[in-house]
């Protein structure tokens, strides 16, 4: 049993909450005092975060200011890529994992290509990097989709480079072979298409008929950059989105990540086909890429969700506000998304193949983020309101799948600043 001061229930915030649970599900929900034995959780409990997007190796990047554009922050990326084995990501991995763990995330969907050894030589495991991801969310506690990203060409025409050759399997048919051989337990097993510059488009076709033949989530990043619509475009005579739309690749088991630079047509396309979209606003921001048609989105009928991608903020709620603060700037209008449709965002597992989490409600899966309402930040702030406040610095406990992962802001099992020191000092030297 839980008892919550203040729980968001599926109607919004709730006082006096109590909450049974069995075998990592929510077996009841009443009103009430806390009965004797039942564990207390003060504050605000709301649903546990998704993070839709995550490149798991990019933490290491964190606190690069250096001026420049997407593309030379590219360079150093695969710099970073260039670097790492099964070893070192898995222990990247873990304290990447156990710090989203820490700020409330319950569920991640791993956008992963570093698939093999430098060269584009295969391991004796092909799958050793997947492994080594599946270990390291067990580890950490947290949930994982893992998304296996298909990477066949350099651009529109153009080959690999030497860094690229990591990501690739040669074909699409190659790749799905690969993933096929790939199971972990508690691993929801996903399929991702890098981009439409990276992946061919007959290619396009093969990994979204397999995503769609398994039921499975098939994510793909979308119009991040202006130049990949006029590369497209030169190269196809369409857009992205109307690629994907030609080959099959839109869905309600699809979620377009980034779709900032998007026509009217594409946003009706995505809309229209119950395509979601993955949101990751703070990356956007820190590369540069501009700010994406969210409110437009929405309107259209997609399905939106977040993600913290490159890791240069972990904070799903900092990532719902940033979705209301940049329609505001672009708009001049304050008040595009209430509260509650911001913590919507941020729970979206829908988009990470767990329909059954994200909300706070019988048969749900029992994970529950418990937000400090005693902090400066949220003093005096209404129950209702603090989705548009609250940071992961307030978060304080975290129960996945009824298990205690968080207790009072830390980790129960990793040393999360330790993990990520050591681990990130490793690649700089």
């Amino acid at each position: 049993m839980y008892w919550c001061e203040w729980a968001w229930l599926p109607d919004g915030p709730s006082r006096d909450v109590l909450f049974g649970v069995q075998d990592g599900r929510i077996t009841s929900v009443r009103q009430g005092d806390a009965p004797g034995g039942a564990r207390r959780l003060p504050g605000l409990v709301v649903p546990g975060l998704a993070n839709a997007h995550s490149h798991a190796f990019h933490r290491a990047l964190r606190g690069d200011t250096r001026r420049g554009t997407f593309w030379t922050w590219r360079e150093r990326m695969y710099r970073v890529a260039a670097q790492l084995d099964p070893d070192t990501y898995y222990l990247l991995a873990r304290g990447v994992y156990a710090e989203m763990v820490q700020a409330g995330i319950t569920g991640v969907g791993e956008f992963h290509y570093l698939h093999h050894a430098p060269g584009g030589v295969r391991y004796r495991d092909p799958n050793a990097m997947n492994h080594a991801l599946a270990q390291a969310a067990h580890d950490a506690g947290i949930r994982l989709t893992l998304l296996d990203t298909c990477y066949l060409a350099g651009g529109f025409g153009h080959e690999l480079d030497e860094v690229q050759r990591r990501f690739s399997d040669g074909d699409a048919a190659g790749w799905a072979d690969r993933v096929e051989s790939f199971t972990a337990d508690d691993v929801v097993l996903g399929g991702a298409v890098h981009s439409v510059r990276a992946v061919p488009a007959d290619a396009i076709g093969e990994v979204a008929g397999w995503s769609r033949d398994r039921k499975v989530p098939l994510h793909v990043h979308v119009s991040e950059q202006r130049a990949e619509n006029e590369a497209c475009l030169a190269a196809h005579g369409r857009t992205p989105v109307q690629l994907l739309a030609e080959r099959g690749a839109l869905g309600e088991n699809v979620t377009a990540v980034h779709a900032t630079h998007l026509a009217a047509r594409d946003v009706a396309l995505l809309g229209g086909s119950g395509t979601g979209v993955c949101l990751c606003p703070t990356t956007e921001a820190d590369l540069a890429d501009g700010i994406g048609p969210a409110g437009a989105l929405a309107v259209a009928g997609s399905p939106l969700s977040l993600g913290s991608d490159g890791h240069s903020v972990i904070d799903l709620l900092a990532e719902a506000q940033a979705v209301e603060s940049y329609q505001r700037l672009a708009s001049e209008t304050r008040g595009h998304h209430a509260p509650g449709e911001l913590l919507a965002m941020a729970t979206a597992h829908s988009a990470l193949g767990h329909p059954d989490a994200g909300r706070l409600d019988v048969g749900a899966r029992a994970d529950f983020v418990a937000l400090d309402l005693d902090t400066p930040r949220l003093a005096g702030v209404a129950p209702e309101a603090v989705p548009a406040v609250a940071r992961a610095e307030d978060v304080r406990d975290v129960i996945i799948d009824g298990r205690d992962v968080v207790a009072d802001g830390a980790h129960t099992a990793i040393d999360t600043a330790r993990e990520l020191r050591a681990s990130i000092a490793a690649l700089r030297t």
